[in-house]
């Protein structure tokens, strides 16, 4: 690992089977907490490239713990993190109104680090009980329409260095990792990403995969569709600069999607809206990201039609019954 950082620190880039080795020996336990820290800011300090990237992706998923559910044809809807806006749990409340459309949600998540509040702080606050048990995941897509897991539980590297990462409480590559690395390999991917260069990476990689993907990025920030402004639309066949009027909605304030100081007043926001209380700004960016995991599976229906349907997810409580049998499972 000492070499590594030399070179790192020298201003070299690591080839993509270095930065795999490199990931899997931090993986095994044999680098030191002092040697992660500096491995983890060489990359706060400058850009990481598409061979690193792709190679700490596949060490990741070489060493996860995985799990089938092929036959479901799952989606993941998730963001990076790290875009310091702190709106409420958008995604995750969107995935409820998605399974309530009929899609299966494969969600891959975990707890905030650059954020007050991931989604595994804001589920596990509602009563989910993390597992990485499959029978009980698929028993939960059946049941519900949704899945959840909790990174740590599936990926030895992640959890070797969450305490490092808590301890830094900023953006690292593994906020872009998350979303390249659900255990479950769904074939359908959702991902809001922090900027536009990452946006052009995650294309890159995502290329030469067979995964049905949209990789969105609000141009004022956002790692999802915010409402707030124009948003960029990346998928495998097109990529699209829009106004939120291309989902037949309005524009939205920033203070209109806040989100909550703590889990529990997030919670309360993720609650509201579902049981039908939330303000129609909060259930327009809910039911514009829900919409666009619809058309990502369907891409024969129109952005318009996909956000109707999401309204219809959403107002005829289909989305609160996935999340209460998600909630409990029995």
């Amino acid at each position: 690992m000492k070499h590594i950082l030399q070179d790192l620190f020298a201003a070299k880039t690591l080839t993509k089977e270095q930065a795999k080795d490199t990931l899997k020996t931090i993986a095994a336990g044999q680098v030191s907490e002092a040697h992660i820290t500096s491995f983890l800011t060489v990359y706060m300090m400058r850009s990481i490239t598409v061979d690193e990237l792709d190679g700490f992706r596949e060490a990741l998923l070489e060493l996860c713990r995985r799990v089938d559910l092929a036959e479901f044809n799952t989606i993941d809807m998730c963001g990076t993190g790290g875009d310091g806006k702190n709106t409420f749990n958008i995604s995750t409340t969107a995935m409820f109104v998605a399974a309530g459309a009929g899609l299966k949600i494969a969600k891959h998540g975990n707890y905030g680090v650059s954020s007050a509040c991931g989604s595994s702080n804001v589920l596990q606050v509602l009563g989910h009980e993390f597992t990485n048990d499959e029978s009980k995941l698929r028993h939960s897509m059946e049941r519900s329409g949704v899945c959840f897991m909790h990174a740590p539980l599936f990926h030895p590297a992640m959890k070797a260095v969450g305490p490092i990462r808590a301890a830094l409480g900023m953006r690292t590559f593994f906020n872009m990792l998350g979303p390249m690395v659900n255990p479950a390999f769904p074939l359908n991917q959702i991902v809001g990403v922090f900027s536009m260069e990452l946006a052009r990476l995650y294309s890159y990689i995502y290329q030469n995969t067979e995964k049905q993907y949209i990789i969105l990025r609000s141009l004022d920030g956002y790692d999802e569709i915010s409402l707030t402004g124009q948003f960029k639309l990346i998928s495998n066949d097109k990529e699209l600069l829009c106004e939120p009027s291309a989902l037949g909605l309005e524009r939205l304030s920033p203070e209109a999607i806040a989100g909550g100081i703590t889990p529990e007043d997030n919670a309360k926001i993720f609650m509201s809206i579902l049981e039908g209380d939330g303000t129609a700004a909060q259930n327009a960016v809910v039911c514009a990201n829900a919409a666009i995991a619809i058309h990502c599976v369907h891409p024969q229906i129109s952005l318009p039609d996909a956000v109707a349907t999401a309204r219809e997810a959403l107002e005829s409580k289909k989305a609160l019954r996935s999340f209460h049998q998600f909630i409990h499972p029995d």
